[in-house]
């Protein structure tokens, strides 16, 4: 079994309960998957499968709600259960999408499939409890907008995916976190051990997309700071705000360089939004 073909599998499924269920094969197969690293595999129309619902609109549209009450905290984990939906996609994506690079550049990935299947499986079962399900609720694509904006380039895919987009994640599940803890109510205080479990691993998905920026970078002859910002304006990827999180930015390979010029790009007045 071919883990590349099989993730493409897996991401085209259009199936909530099949695309969790062939991430599932993926990781009890794990240790016998064979990889053909050096095959280029046809890009499929349809691509992510997703199931017909959340009705997918502009960001400017995705309504924030107070956690204080109980159906603002159901559209909290509704919006944090779509990232991790994307984040399987995304995953899944990378191991089959680009030829050519060591084994371990896929087992990285498929690992992170696995762990974001995870987490939206503690989500989804978190947000029943509150009497919802996934789909009920408007969400965003822009996970996935640069999912697609940087496709036919491995290291933007690197730059401003993990170590962008799915950063922002160490930043604000701390601050989404606190807001919860101080309700001191069961399902808020349910949710914060789920983001625990979350922020933990997020950690490690960072730090593998780190890892490979600059390991492209190197083979490259490419200069990584200054290579990121040519990247980051040539996609326009969002500017990420204030407050951060040092001490998981450091775990997850941030270089001081690196936090450094986060702090400097960022205005001193702008304030992370929570929902």
């Amino acid at each position: 079994m071919d883990l590349r073909p099989h993730a493409l599998q897996a991401l085209r499924a259009t199936d909530l309960d099949e695309k969790l269920a062939l991430v599932g094969t993926l990781r009890a197969q794990a240790a016998t998957l064979t990889i053909a690293t050096q095959d280029p595999i046809d890009e499929p129309p349809g691509l992510p499968g997703r199931p017909p619902r959340p009705e997918l609109v502009d960001p400017a549209r995705v309504r924030q709600r107070s956690v204080h009450t109980p159906a603002g905290r159901a559209a909290l984990t509704h919006a944090i259960c779509h990232i991790e939906f994307n984040a399987i996609n995304l995953a899944l994506d990378a191991v089959w999408r680009f030829a050519g690079m060591p084994e371990a550049f896929y087992r990285d990935w498929l690992r992170v499939a696995i762990e974001e299947a995870y987490h939206f499986s503690l989500l989804h079962a978190h947000l029943q409890t509150l009497g919802h399900r996934y789909g009920d609720f408007p969400a965003h694509d822009g996970l996935w907008a640069m999912c697609e904006k940087t496709k036919d380039d491995i290291v933007a895919r690197m730059a401003l995916v993990p170590r962008t987009l799915e950063a922002r994640g160490l930043d604000a599940t701390p601050l989404i976190q606190n807001k919860l803890r101080a309700l001191g109510s069961a399902d808020a205080l349910a949710a914060c051990d789920i983001l625990d479990i979350i922020l933990r691993d997020e950690i490690g998905h960072v730090a593998i997309g780190n890892h490979w920026y600059r390991w492209l970078c190197e083979r490259d002859g490419l200069e990584p700071l200054a290579h990121y910002r040519l990247l980051a304006r040539r996609h326009r990827a969002p500017t990420l705000k204030p407050p951060f999180n040092q001490a998981a930015r450091v775990r997850a390979g941030f270089t001081k360089a690196e936090l450094d010029a986060l702090e400097q790009a960022a205005s001193p007045t702008d304030k992370l939004p929570i929902t």
